[in-house]
């Protein structure tokens, strides 16, 4: 009796063994879709928030340096497009030997006993600043709106729902996540015990 017994339990362990595994894989994939546990403590909701920001910046990061598209953006702008707006300039009339002279003579006070030209260089600084200044603030209006889509492109890669989940967690989806993880851990032991019975034989 006891080796019929013992005959007809080890034909129906694999069948049992195939039955715990396809509700630990069906618990397992209705705890992912349900998500992590959002923390109820300070401490877990400040490393929850860390976590998200580790997100954010890796994918803000990624479409910076070519990863994902957007960097090359940024690149263009000064590498491209700065350059051919200050070619265009005309800093050959402006930096010309005549013009020089004519502005650290008038800066001398047309006083050819008295000589400080420091006061046309400054001259002559200052209009090429003022002359580079409108490309380049339109270089940096440019790289500002481009950072701008990046960001935003990161942000929608990123979990936002697990920040906004922060605040108002469900408490219904909480106690299914907390009994669903109850039985998978109980379905994981069965399991275990049952490898150990048939490897055991």
């Amino acid at each position: 009796m006891s080796q019929h017994l013992e005959t007809v339990i080890k034909s129906r362990i694999p069948g049992i063994q195939s039955l715990i595994n396809k509700t630990i894989a069906e618990l397992e994939t209705e705890l992912s879709r349900l998500g992590k546990p959002i923390a109820a403590d300070a401490g877990g909701k400040l490393y929850t928030i860390m976590e998200i920001c580790r997100i954010f910046y890796q994918n803000f990061r990624e479409h910076l340096d070519g990863v994902r598209t957007g960097g090359d953006k940024v690149y263009n702008v000064f590498n491209n497009q700065l350059p051919a707006t200050l070619k265009r300039l005309q800093f050959d009339m402006q930096l010309s030997m005549e013009n020089i002279r004519k502005l650290i003579t008038e800066a001398d006070g047309y006083q050819p006993h008295l000589i400080a030209p420091e006061q046309g260089y400054r001259c002559l600084i200052e209009s090429t600043l003022v002359t580079i200044r409108g490309p380049a603030e339109a270089a940096v209006d440019a790289t500002h709106s481009i950072l701008k889509d990046l960001v935003h492109k990161a942000m929608s890669e990123t979990p936002q729902k697990r920040l906004s989940a922060l605040l108002n967690e469900d408490p219904a989806i909480m106690e299914r996540r907390s009994a669903l993880a109850k039985r998978l851990e109980l379905y994981r032991s069965a399991q275990a015990e049952i490898d150990t019975v048939a490897w055991s034989k």
